[in-house]
């Protein structure tokens, strides 16, 4: 008699093991080890070999190109994240934290889409047909081509699509789906997994665009093996505080355009809409007081212009803080480790907080600059000018180095009234606004 094959697999990230073990040497969760039944094995070894015997290899230079069409969502943010549009046949997983607005921005979508003659289901395993009908009301996306369907069984939703021709589904969410053929509870790693490769199968048959629905953990990232994320088209992350107005919506994989593009979103009364003005939402030139400085970031194609605040107050315990917001910590050190030699300001003794308001978080370097004008505004206890704006990357050494798209930041600024720039190089393009080279982190000094 054969000896039976022993599997545990990870609840967490998918991580399987022929021995059970506390923490998951993967992910470093602990005590979420389960022992697989032989059919969740076999259902394991299915979906992880995607391989078709009848594939042959050919030339790239014989393949035909697939030509990539695109219908709009009627929503100018979300088209600007997906690319230009909603690919028909894509699968496209959207996250974030509760109450960030993921099933009321995709409800609003689903109207959108609705209102121009194409048929949409709407799948939630979370709530009733009656509450979702209550956030319609609310939202005014009351369209006779929206149809909703309270259902949590896989083999149901797959039935309605064969009884009527969808072009946009949703569901609302991959963790409250189930399969019957797997005896798994809903939103274990093996459901996830078989539920997202079948519905990216159902996509690709019937031309079908999904957009699904994914709980994050208390970490951030979205709950479930790590292959959903690589299975799908698209991942698209909600950022933002659910008491806050605006939110972000960031692209971290997309299959059909760039990943480097936002889209700004303000909660209102009547649910997600595009944010207008964007420009001015992320700074305030009706106060000036010490330790704000102004910057402009690239987000995608996209400029922004952002403020810097910074407090340094005198510490009263043995190790300073160092705490930052929006901006990370590690390189605020080097920072102020540069403030310290180079400059000769004795910042050890004191605590330093950084904030970047509006939510948003600088990935790029060019608003180095900003944070050290920041931190010297608050230290020297000397107001900034708002219409003065700091773009450069530091280097350890102390050099104020160039950044990418100048001329497109300048432009930005000049469009939000800005009247002075202190650049690492002058720009290419002629500007109103007055440019002032500072190439070396000391000549900072000649603000203050």
């Amino acid at each position: 008699m054969a000896k039976k094959k022993i599997l545990y697999e990870c609840q967490h990230c998918g991580f399987t093991t022929p021995k059970w073990m506390g923490k998951c040497t993967n992910c470093g969760g602990w005590d979420s080890f389960i022992e697989l039944s032989e059919h969740q094995q076999e259902v394991i070894k299915q979906t992880k070999s995607f391989s078709s015997g009848g594939a042959k290899a050919l030339p790239i230079t014989e393949i035909i190109e697939n030509e990539v069409f695109r219908f709009t969502s009627l929503d100018k943010e979300l088209d600007m994240v997906l690319g230009g549009g909603i690919v028909p046949g894509s699968l496209t997983l959207i996250g974030g934290s509760p109450g960030v607005g993921k099933s009321t921005l995709l409800l609003k979508v689903g109207s959108n889409i609705a209102s121009s003659g194409k048929n949409v289901l709407y799948v939630t395993g979370e709530e009733s047909a009656g509450q979702i009908k209550l956030r319609a009301n609310r939202l005014k996306s009351n369209q006779p081509n929206l149809y909703l369907l309270s259902e949590i069984r896989l083999e149901q939703v797959l039935v309605e699509l064969e009884h009527r021709k969808y072009d946009f589904l949703i569901v609302d969410s991959i963790q409250t789906l189930y399969s019957e053929a797997i005896t798994s509870a809903p939103g274990s790693v093996t459901q996830v997994r078989q539920i997202t490769f079948d519905l990216m199968r159902i996509a690709k048959e019937k031309d079908l665009a999904i957009f699904i629905i994914g709980h994050i953990t208390k970490e951030g990232s979205i709950a479930g093996p790590r292959v959903l994320e690589h299975m799908v088209d698209t991942v698209l992350y909600f950022e933002g505080d659910s008491s806050q107005e605006l939110r972000i919506l960031r692209g971290f994989k997309n299959r059909f355009g760039p990943t480097s593009e936002i889209g700004v979103f303000e909660m209102r009364s009547e649910g997600l809409i595009s944010a207008t003005d964007v420009a001015s939402r992320f700074f305030n030139r009706n106060s000036q007081q010490s330790g704000s400085a102004l910057t402009v970031v690239m987000e995608g194609s996209r400029p922004i212009i952002l403020e810097v605040q910074a407090l340094v107050s005198e510490s009263h315990t043995a190790n300073s803080k160092r705490q930052a917001t929006g901006f990370d910590t590690n390189r605020l050190n080097m920072l102020l480790a540069l403030l310290e030699r180079k400059l000769e300001i004795p910042l050890s003794g004191y605590d330093v907080f950084i904030n970047i308001t509006g939510g948003i978080k600088i990935t790029e370097t060019s608003a180095d600059l900003a944070i050290l004008a920041a931190i010297i505004s608050s230290f020297r206890d000397r107001a900034i000018s708002k219409e003065t704006i700091f773009i450069g990357e530091v280097s350890l050494v102390g050099d104020v180095r160039e950044v990418y798209a100048l001329d497109t930041r300048l432009k930005e600024a000049k469009m939000q009234n800005i009247a002075k720039a202190l650049v690492p190089k002058k720009p290419l393009e002629k500007t109103v606004i007055k440019t002032y080279i500072v190439d070396e982190v000391t000549k900072l000094l000649e603000w203050f």
